[in-house]
């Protein structure tokens, strides 16, 4: 007999059993309705790309966590997906008659060997919605709106969508006196604002050799407080005479303006200045999403990334989007209690119980003939006390029972028991799925 192996998992990786899937099947299928409610369509990658594909695109500080595997056969250097956009990315390269714009939305796993932590994972889904082939911040406007409908149907009230724009970004460090390489530096300093603070960005910043008066212009920049509609003339005002940052703020603008009349409300967002959202290739808009507690990171995160898909294809695309993250999204709403009390614990609608063996023909036609009518239903299997089959029903969660015995058969009757409510009621075998559904209404 071989050695008995204990079984773990892999730090970061999970298994998720069916009462857990069941919740994140329900989040997964209304952002799904959304999405396609907003004229997405889906899309499938491979789990594995080329490493040249993925290497080069996120940043030094992001590419330290994709996981690199090795063909067993030939020479092609392989790469577990790190996300959604690069592959999306490649696949418009290679398919260039592709109608545009080309609204794709993909629901699937990615990996990232980082430390694990809650709310983030070595391996987790990802949800992203993307436009690929539009410049106009109606694209970005969109995005946003469907962030918006995602968390308002799955019932979140306290969060708030963060907004900015990397050309705002580069137009602080041409003002501040930082550019060229520096500004990645500015960059990945920024971002960490939330976990260090201020004085800690100001400490990086000096400890990467910028001086000390740049970062005092930087700083009173990040600091600008106020309503969304107010920043961007106050902002314009101060970087006066930067075109690139008068090009990020008449974007902000015009994207602000149209969040009204999408039906987004304003208390669902807001200017942020400081936000800066961490991967390289972002080349305008950007937006992420935090909620007020529990203090568990971003929800959602994305941005305009105009140049990722010229690494791939001599053409250039325009193209924006977000990613809803789903694994902290169901962390939330199971601390919170938001999940529908609705929701149960089990799919099975009904058990069918084995009352008597000699009568085990008569109850599997009943069993199909309850799942030709779209209930969803479980056989119990073995013949046993019908207090055992019940309590099994009871554990589970399924909220109906039916048994067939002889007296029921002879009268083409079967019993169907509420569990919920502790009744029970003897009704026809053909009326069985209606009383079925509109006792459990």
């Amino acid at each position: 007999m071989p050695e008995r192996i204990t079984p773990r998992l892999p730090r970061g990786m999970r298994d998720i059993l069916p009462d857990k899937m069941i919740l994140r099947d329900y989040v997964m299928n209304t952002i799904r309705t959304v999405f396609e409610q907003f004229g997405f369509e889906p899309l499938h990658t491979p789990a594995v790309e080329l490493a040249e594909t993925l290497m080069g695109k996120y940043g030094p500080d992001a590419e330290r966590l994709i996981y690199d595997v090795r063909q067993r056969q030939g020479h092609e250097e392989l790469a577990l997906r790190y996300d959604l956009s690069v592959p999306l990315s490649r696949v418009v390269a290679m398919n260039p008659d592709l109608l545009l714009p080309f609204k794709r939305y993909q629901i699937a796993p990615v990996w990232r060997a980082e430390r694990p932590q809650k709310g983030r994972y070595r391996e987790f889904y990802q949800c992203d919605a993307d436009i690929v082939g539009s410049a106009s911040m109606l694209a970005d406007a969109e995005i946003i709106t469907v962030i918006y409908t995602v968390l308002e149907r799955l019932g979140f009230r306290r969060y708030t969508t963060r907004i900015n724009n990397r050309k705002v970004l580069a137009g602080i460090g041409i003002y501040s006196g930082v550019e060229g390489e520096a500004l990645g530096q500015l960059y990945r300093s920024i971002d960490k604002l939330d976990r260090i603070g201020m004085d800690g960005v100001r400490k990086e910043l000096r400890d990467a050799g910028i001086a000390e008066d740049v970062i005092a212009r930087m700083v009173d920049l990040l600091q600008i407080r106020g309503a969304s509609a107010d920043l961007i003339p106050e902002m314009m005002r101060r970087l006066e005479g930067i075109p690139i940052a008068a090009e990020g703020l008449a974007e902000l603008r015009d994207l602000i303006s149209y969040l009204d009349a999408m039906g987004v409300s304003p208390s669902a967002y807001q200017i942020d200045f400081s936000m800066v959202r961490g991967l390289d290739y972002y080349t305008g808009p950007i937006y992420e999403t935090v909620v007020e507690e529990p203090k568990i990171g971003s929800i959602t995160g994305g941005g305009r990334y105009d140049r990722l898909i010229e690494m791939f294809s001599e053409r250039g695309y325009p193209a924006t989007g977000t990613t809803i993250g789903i694994e902290r999204i169901i962390d939330v709403m199971d601390e919170l209690g938001m999940f529908p009390s609705s929701l149960r614990r089990t799919l099975v609608e009904v058990l069918v119980l084995q009352f008597d063996p000699s009568l085990l023909a008569e109850t599997l036609r009943f069993a199909h003939s309850l799942r030709e009518q779209g209930l969803r239903v479980e056989l119990y299997f073995e013949a046993e006390s019908v207090k055992k089959q019940l309590r099994y029903a009871s554990r589970k969660g399924i909220p109906f029972a039916a048994i067939l015995g002889p007296d029921e058969a002879a009268q083409g009757q079967v019993t169907i028991k509420n569990l919920d409510l502790g009744e029970q009621r003897t009704v026809l075998q053909s009326e069985a799925a209606q009383v079925i559904r509109e006792w459990g209404a």
